[in-house]
């Protein structure tokens, strides 16, 4: 059996995390989605894996929608590759469902879902450009009665309709995603149309990609990496390793998989500080966590043990810091509280990133090394 330590393992997933994307899909093809419910982190997350380009590229990429924004993965908003839609959605197929947000009596049968999601689809297909809530409410009441109107969905100390409850599975079936927003109002559209993936198949190819840009890595990191139960991580790890299609390794002790061909992990150790927005896609999937996020960084940039919550400071590809910026007009103060000393080589590299964080956004930046005060983003 292969054996694999742990700064072999981060520096391969580093290496191919930023090795320099062409487009903006290719970088979110790498990163398999970059999670989105604050749009401009997921914009510098994207934009700090491009060769050349910024934000604005990434904008672009909606725009033109080569890159879509949906409800998905671990039940929440991300961005993903067009190319991947059929991917995602043959595996969203394969995972049980799980309960709505209504009282036991209020579910919807599995035929009120597919009634509700059809109603979402043909609503988004048909309108001419991206709708308001308000209008896709409509739209959906229209079509199937007024019951789906029902405000049966507890949200924000108020109540939701009853086909707010099938939003995020109608996303997840290829039917529902965010257009630009008009105005202050979000709006909603459909995606591209791609050809379908058959579920096993999507399933079992998105843990081979997924392997391949984190691993190694094990069932049950890939089930909290999705929040999906372990059963379903697992049965997928076994149909690949029955297969021929990963293989087992030792991780400083631990079991873990990589795909079978894929087994190079001479890439050279990272060296420098990189600043990561919220919720990157690199400490999300980091495994094991606690080697990722080492000593104070667990206590730090974790937030009850969930990555994401805080924007990070690599440093030699380690998380040691966290930072924060805040911005006026054309301006961006960037302050970072780091969990290391700062050299004077140390305080040039801090400069060098903070400035690339402001290039990419196209804005002046200012940095503050000290305590960061703002709490962790929900």
């Amino acid at each position: 059996m292969r054996t694999v330590t742990w700064p072999e393992a981060n520096a391969r997933r580093l290496a191919r995390q930023f090795a320099g994307a062409a487009t903006p899909d290719a970088a979110v093809y790498t990163m398999l989605a970059a999670q989105a419910q604050v749009a401009s982190a997921a914009e510098l997350s994207i934009a700090l894996r491009l060769r050349e380009g910024t934000c604005v590229d990434v904008r672009a990429g909606l725009a033109d929608q080569s890159l879509v924004r949906a409800s998905g993965l671990r039940g929440t908003i991300h961005t993903v590759a067009a190319a991947d839609l059929g991917l995602w959605t043959g595996t969203f197929a394969t995972m049980p469902a799980g309960r709505m947000s209504a009282g036991p009596d209020l579910q919807p049968s599995p035929a009120e879902v597919d009634r509700l999601c059809a109603a979402i689809g043909d609503t988004t297909a048909s309108a001419a450009t991206p709708l308001t809530l308000e209008e896709l409410h409509n739209g959906v009441v229209d079509r199937v009665g007024s019951w789906a109107g029902d405000l049966v969905m507890p949200a924000f100390q108020t109540m939701w309709p009853r086909w707010r409850l099938v939003q995020a599975e109608a996303a997840r079936r290829g039917l529902l995603s965010f257009g630009p927003n008009r105005g202050r109002a979000v709006t909603y559209t459909a995606p591209p149309t791609t050809a379908p993936i058959e579920p096993r198949a999507a399933a079992e190819q998105l843990l081979l990609r997924y392997l391949s840009a984190y691993g190694p890595s094990t069932p049950a990191a890939y089930a909290k990496w999705h929040a999906a139960p372990i059963g379903w991580a697992t049965r997928t790890f076994e149909a690949l390793t029955g297969q021929g299609r990963v293989v087992e390794v030792d991780l400083e002790g631990t079991r873990a998989w990589v795909v079978h061909d894929d087994l190079d992990f001479a890439a050279d150790p990272p060296t420098g500080i990189r600043l990561l927005p919220y919720f990157d896609a690199l400490g999300i999937a980091a495994f094991p966590r606690e080697r990722f996020f080492p000593g104070r960084a667990a206590v730090r940039a974790l937030a009850g043990g969930q990555a994401g919550n805080y924007p990070i400071v690599l440093v030699d590809g380690e998380v040691a810091g966290v930072w924060h910026q805040r911005k006026a007009g054309r301006r961006v103060t960037i302050t970072v509280e780091p969990l290391f000393r700062v050299t004077r080589r140390r305080q040039a590299e801090l400069e060098e990133a903070v400035e690339r964080i402001g290039h990419l956004q196209d804005l002046r930046p200012e940095l503050v090394v000290g305590e960061v005060t703002t709490g962790a983003h929900a």
